[in-house]
């Protein structure tokens, strides 16, 4: 193999084992929960891939708070005043571990309780329409009467 092909060869292997290794940094985060990241110096910019499956909240000392909104995976990017990008890494947002939490199917349609230590409806991911934005509507009113004065 002449030199200058090997050189080629070896700066690909290079580029594509450094961008691996950016990758395989995974930040894994309950659905309903956060996650405190430590970010490095001078960012200036967060970017989320999708914010349906994650959100961050920038704090001061450099503290990021991500939280699972949704199932599945997603990037997030910090990026510097100039645009490059000082980190890299993928939110995976899993399932509640939460063993206070009681499935109950009713044919194919799943509902949630969260049982602490009575069992309540919990809005989750994944439990039937209607079921779902029946919770939904009711802690939506509940906190909108919180609210009021």
């Amino acid at each position: 193999m002449p030199v200058s092909r090997l050189k080629v060869a070896l700066a690909a292997f290079a580029a594509f084992c450094a961008s691996s290794a950016a990758h395989a940094d995974t930040v894994t985060v309950r659905v309903d929960q956060a996650q405190i990241l430590k970010l490095p110096d001078r960012v200036s910019t967060i970017v989320i891939g999708n914010p349906l499956i994650a959100d961050a909240t920038l704090q001061a000392g450099g503290i990021l708070v991500v939280t699972g909104k949704g199932y599945g995976a997603t990037n997030l990017l910090a990026l510097d005043r100039q645009g490059r990008i000082v980190m890299d890494k993928t939110v995976q947002v899993a399932r509640s571990g939460q063993s206070d939490v009681i499935t109950v199917y009713k044919g194919i349609a799943r509902e949630s309780y969260s049982c602490a230590p009575d069992c309540g409806p919990r809005i989750t991911l994944g439990d039937g329409s209607q079921f779902f934005t029946d919770a939904l509507g009711q802690t939506t009113t509940r906190n909108g009467g919180a609210g009021a004065k």
